[in-house]
């Protein structure tokens, strides 16, 4: 059975950094280890794939005799020395995702709350000039009656399972492994006496109400972090973060490109003909725009520092304005008596003249029908 490249096994390109490759394997680990999946063999074959791509790739030598020969590198000898820094990555990688074993010292303390994810829906005015917005939102939040300890009485006591420790070491196999104490949830410390009003969780549910300040110039899909407005963690353990995601509406008038910003402008074939001075929209208010003597449609005009001052940008970007060319509807009498007048003088080679475009268009048409039937 042929390998996989070892690329597309972890899903990442091929000059993918150092860091992209620890990432990609770390999701690989947290989804196919076998201790997440007991009994999946399936799972355990993927989860020693990850682990063969990326014992392979994170070791510069071997990664560039892999780019050269492929898997042919190893089955022949062609790669070099064995394990190198793939090997030296992978007690840190499994130490990220399982809690430092192999024998690392994993963290003491409680797992921290869970972050929540807000979706904030913005107008382009209120996207380009910043708005506070007070938002209501369902989460775990800090039990008012035991401040969030989840003791009555406010006493804690050492748990005996960990001895305080708030971790539990235990041998799998060659392996020695930590996690967090079953019995106090990695607190060290145990509720004698709970709170009624939390059940010894040290957080109940309610609706928090916060003032988010969005910054002018941010964009759709940008997201904002608040520190610590997550849920609350149990029994008084850290908080989770908030994150505000943000999604711009469509405007009845601009589009946005980044900076930049786009709109269509309306103008009479006779403004197109004779040319004009027009008055047009900004996120500033209307500006004077010249459309010079026989426009046509699509001409674009730039308008510049009168798009968006991004989050990210120092100067604003420019407002693009294409012309198109209407076509009068609802004609008086008058005005169809007009234009029959004007269109009677489009005749012969003097129309050639004054339509240049269509007259290119007929050529090419007659050009084309020559070829067909010669």
């Amino acid at each position: 059975m042929s390998k996989r490249d070892y690329y597309e096994v972890l899903g990442v390109a091929r000059d993918a950094s150092d860091e992209d490759l620890k990432k990609a394997y770390r999701r690989c680990a947290m989804k196919h280890h076998p201790d997440r999946n007991p009994g999946d063999a399936a799972a355990e074959a993927t989860f020693k794939e990850c682990k063969e791509a990326y014992e392979v790739l994170a070791d510069g030598n071997r990664r560039r005799a892999y780019d050269q020969h492929g898997h042919a590198a190893f089955e022949h000898g062609m790669g070099g020395g064995g394990g190198g820094a793939g090997y030296a990555d992978m007690g840190d990688i499994f130490g990220d995702i399982f809690g430092n074993i192999f024998g690392g010292g994993a963290a003491r303390g409680p797992r921290r709350g869970a972050d929540i994810g807000y979706v904030m829906e913005l107008s382009l005015e209120e996207a380009v000039g910043g708005i506070e917005k007070q938002i209501e939102i369902p989460t775990l939040d800090e039990c008012d009656t035991c401040d969030g300890t989840g003791s009555a009485d406010g006493n804690l006591e050492t748990c005996s399972t960990c001895q305080g420790r708030g971790q539990v070491r235990f041998q799998r196999g060659i392996f020695s492994m930590q996690q967090a104490c079953p019995h106090c949830g990695g607190r060290g410390k145990t509720i004698a006496n709970p709170c009624g009003d939390c059940n010894g969780q040290g957080r109940v549910e309610r609706t928090k109400t916060l003032q988010v300040k969005i910054p002018a110039g941010v964009d759709n899909g940008d997201r904002i972090r608040l520190n610590g407005e997550g849920e609350a963690g149990p029994a008084g353990s850290p908080p989770g973060d908030l994150y505000v995601d943000v999604r711009v509406r469509e405007h009845e008038i601009f589009q946005r490109d980044g900076d930049d910003l786009h709109c269509e402008v309306p103008v009479r074939i006779s403004q197109a003909a004779l040319g004009d001075t027009i008055r047009v929209p900004t996120l500033d208010g209307e500006v004077e725009l010249r459309i010079p003597a026989e426009s046509q449609t699509g001409k674009l005009f730039r308008l510049r520092d009168k798009g968006v001052q991004s989050v990210r940008s120092r100067a604003p970007g420019d407002l693009y304005c294409r012309i198109v060319v209407e076509t009068p509807v609802n004609l008086t009498p008058e005005q169809r008596e007009l234009l029959e007048k004007f269109e009677a003088t489009f005749v012969g080679e003097g129309a050639r003249r004054h339509s240049p475009r269509a007259s290119t268009f007929l050529d090419g048409v007659k050009g084309f029908w020559d070829r067909m039937t010669s």
